[in-house]
């Protein structure tokens, strides 16, 4: 299954969904092993460092269900929502 069909279903809010979609597009283009060069950046949220996303599950570097499942978790402490953290990266250019 392709890591947005995973987020799909993980996300049923369609409104949220949009949003997360958006904000994954931007940061990786949903490819779930993506790597910035110049910060370190990992993943489809390009979490820094992208071990952080061990708190979600020991397969963080492949799965996209517990890549998503982490940003989910960090975007609801952070932003409230992945709504609130794609307005904060239309704002900034990153969140």
């Amino acid at each position: 299954m392709m890591a947005r069909e995973v987020a799909r279903r993980m996300i049923p809010d369609t409104t949220q969904f949009r949003c997360f979609n958006q904000l994954v597009e931007r940061e990786s283009g949903w490819k779930v092993t993506a790597v910035n060069a110049a910060s370190g950046a990992y993943g489809l949220l390009q979490a820094v460092p992208g071990s952080k996303m061990a708190s979600a599950g020991p397969d963080w570097r492949t799965n996209p269900a517990t890549q998503i499942s982490w940003g989910l978790a960090y975007m609801k402490n952070r932003y409230g929502g992945p709504c609130g953290a794609w307005s904060f990266w239309r704002a900034n250019r990153w969140y």
